[in-house]
């Protein structure tokens, strides 16, 4: 359309020129006008080569006649195809936790049983094998428990593989508590969050043969912010999602004997946020699946994959310092805790420099014990969340 249009403003800006002249310099002003011409296409032609083809285009085309062709193609489009979207980024990219709370393929439980390690709360479920694939296969309305060894962190992930029915919804609930919950809702053309008071965000999924299509299903939770994600596309970004936590979670199923159900690949992790991204917004981030032994400062070995991450993370950022804080839940001897709280930072400290060689200067250890409560300590899970490691951005 551009090409079209600079050689029509130049073609009428040389034949005004051209009637302006004398008769007898016509042929002047003809050359003129000719190289005028080929010195607009030779430009026209360099910004086409320097512009990029937008993925899945055609080509430019080349050889003789190209620009004319270019023009001609140019025309015949509508104006709003003459540029390109340009890309969105949402960083909507997904992060998997670091330490595996739970995991199974079904590999290790019988065909035609229910799995072991699920407590069925209805309905007639078994294991079955589809192609080399193994998953819980559910021709029935019905439900089944995943038991956790601990309660679900306040950063946690949740992946698992998904064939759902049209018209029937599949649900996930992390909480018994029914008044206060929202839960994740999954349909063969739509998934997302709800909950009480009709709050309700989510996105249709488009995708062909639906009926046998097998989804990729990842969950990400920071607290109340709830992300979905179907087949890596983010279809649920809920701020304010109040999904709760307990140590099991349940799995609702709606499916008859023509329609079944599949679920499988299950995988709940701990962690998931980005660290980095954290820091530079709050300016400190809770270090999820840092783990000592009871009353020690001893790591343990499932620790290794979050402190490989912060390792990583001031590998790439040589300019960030942290400040490394231990803190402790309020049972025992506020003295102790204290000891304890310090030792865990510098035991983190001191693996950060041994394992990752990052400079001891950019680093500083300091323990809070129970001075910085960030739960009630009533219960399991508020103990659960004071026992942490901080980093905070220096």
């Amino acid at each position: 359309m551009r090409t079209s249009r600079y050689l029509a403003a130049a073609a009428a800006l040389a034949g005004l020129t051209v009637l302006a002249a004398p008769a007898g310099a016509q042929s002047v002003w003809q050359k003129a006008k000719q190289r005028a011409k080929e010195k607009l296409e030779q430009q026209i032609d360099k910004k086409t080569a320097e512009t990029p083809t937008p993925t899945g285009a055609p080509a430019a085309p080349s050889g003789e006649g190209a620009p004319a062709k270019a023009a001609a193609a140019s025309a015949a489009e509508p104006e709003a195809a003459e540029a390109a979207p340009a890309k969105v980024n949402s960083g909507a990219d997904f992060t998997p936790g670091t330490r595996v709370l739970f995991a199974t393929d079904f590999a290790k439980d019988e065909l035609g049983d229910f799995p072991r390690k699920f407590e069925l709360k209805g309905g007639n479920m078994e294991v079955a094998e589809v192609g080399s694939t193994r998953y819980l296969r559910s021709v029935s309305f019905g439900s089944f428990e995943i038991p956790l060894p601990e309660v679900l962190p306040e950063q946690f992930t949740m992946e698992f593989d998904l064939k759902p029915v049209s018209g029937w919804g599949q649900y996930v609930y992390f909480t018994d508590d029914e008044d206060r919950r929202n839960y994740l809702y999954f349909f063969a053309d739509g998934a997302g969050i709800e909950g009480p008071n009709s709050y309700r965000v989510g996105s249709d999924v488009k995708i062909p043969n639906r009926e046998r299509h097998i989804f990729k299903i990842q969950v990400m939770a920071d607290g109340k912010y709830v992300k979905v994600y179907v087949d890596g596309v983010r279809v649920a970004n809920a701020p304010n999602a109040n999904v709760g936590r307990s140590n099991k979670i349940v799995i609702e199923t709606k499916a008859d004997q023509t329609h079944p159900v599949l679920v499988g690949n299950l995988r709940i992790a701990a962690g998931g946020k980005d660290l980095y991204k954290a820091l530079e917004a709050d300016g400190r981030v809770t270090a999820e699946g840092i783990l000592f032994d009871t009353n020690s400062d001893r790591l343990r070995p499932e620790s290794d994959a979050v402190l490989g991450q912060i390792g990583d993370m001031l590998s790439k950022h040589a300019d960030l310092r942290l400040a490394i804080e231990g803190h402790t839940d309020n049972v025992g001897q506020a003295a102790a805790n204290q000891t304890l709280s310090q030792k865990r930072a510098d035991a983190v400290k001191a693996y950060l420099v041994a394992k990752h060689g990052v400079d001891a200067a950019r680093l500083e250890a300091k323990g809070f014990g129970a001075g910085k409560q960030v739960a009630p300590n009533a219960d399991e899970a508020g103990r659960q969340k004071n026992r942490r490691v901080e980093l905070v951005k220096l």
